[in-house]
């Protein structure tokens, strides 16, 4: 607890682009939520090296991600918005933890498996133990809650069983953290891929809308997602392209699916596809906006970044001593 309020933790990754799935399904929620809990939004550059990254790219995409948390809404001066590389303790706790972690624990993780599948040319350690650096993410601020979506509820399953076998150990020195179970945002799927989640990696452009995207581009989007050959807008099972397009118009305007499903009753595809188009663009418009600004205002972002690292640094490292010690770690001298 931080000034009577429960902690909060997430990030992003910097790599790529983020999406309007990205936006919907976390970021918004995340604006929503910062007043009522005390919250460390990180940039996980870390994280981002498990994949061969171009070093300029990487900077590039990471003061770009670090800057949107502010034009969606986020306070710096409320939330601690920083870059994980900018906290040595997410490193130094992820080795500790490694030493509590078991390889069977870290076999069973569907993520390697996945990734690995994707990058059989690169399969390094960083992506086998890249839970446990998550884990450190948590479990260095002493985070109440984590918002999580269904991928990776087992990492924070695993960060729950670390901090308890540390606590078993040592006493009670982590609090063992919850799945936000609030208000959840939205969760996008792909335009061309309906069954699929919006990917920030998707080769197909169409299937992916991003946040810096143009009208045009978003309407066009929006024009050639994929649909069915049912004809009328109804939330069901049976039509994942159209329950796709009814959840981002409803997350958009604040309309439920019944009352979408009235409002275009007897409209065809196309009216709604438009109406979902127009929403999106109303919904990113002002953040663009917000981003250009910010992004011109290079003094106002290097003055963040130093400000809420060193907020980071505080708190990550008044729980690193702790470990430090109770593992026994020589005192350092002052």
């Amino acid at each position: 607890m931080i000034n009577d309020k429960k902690v909060l933790f997430s990030g992003m990754q910097a790599t790529g682009n983020l999406t309007l799935g990205n936006y919907l399904g976390a970021l918004k929620n995340w604006v929503n939520i910062c007043d009522e809990y005390e919250c460390f939004y990180s940039v996980v550059d870390l994280h981002s090296i498990t994949v061969r990254q171009d070093p300029a790219e990487l900077r590039k995409r990471a003061r770009q991600l670090l800057t949107l948390y502010i034009a969606a809404g986020l306070d710096p001066k409320k939330n601690c918005i920083y870059y994980q590389s900018h906290v040595s303790g997410h490193a130094e706790l992820a080795w500790i933890l490694n030493c509590f972690t078991y390889m069977g624990e870290l076999n069973r993780m569907t993520q390697f498996k996945d990734k690995s599948a994707k990058h059989a040319d690169n399969i390094n350690a960083g992506l086998f133990t890249y839970p446990v650096l998550m884990a450190a993410d948590i479990l260095l601020y002493q985070a109440d809650v984590v918002p999580v979506g269904k991928d990776q509820l087992q990492h924070l399953e695993l960060t729950r069983d670390l901090a308890q076998r540390f606590n078993g150990v040592y006493g009670d020195v982590f609090t063992v953290p919850e799945p936000y179970l609030g208000k959840v945002g939205a969760k996008i799927m792909s335009l061309q891929e309906p069954t699929k989640k919006m990917s920030k990696s998707d080769e197909n452009s169409n299937a992916s809308v991003y946040l810096m995207d143009d009208t045009d581009t978003i309407m066009r989007k929006f024009k050639r997602a994929v649909t069915d050959s049912e004809g009328c807008v109804r939330y069901s099972e049976e039509q994942p392209g159209i329950r796709n397009l009814i959840d981002i118009y409803s997350a958009c305007t604040g309309k439920t699916p019944q009352d979408i499903e009235k409002e275009f009753e007897g409209r065809g595809y196309g009216d709604f596809k438009m109406a979902v188009g127009e929403s999106v663009v109303a919904v990113l418009k002002p953040l663009q906006e917000r981003f250009e600004e910010l992004s011109k205002d290079k003094a106002y972002i290097d003055e963040v970044i130093k400000e809420n690292g060193e907020k980071a640094n505080y708190y990550a490292t008044k729980t690193l001593r702790k470990v430090q010690k109770k593992v026994g770690f020589p005192e350092r001298i002052r």
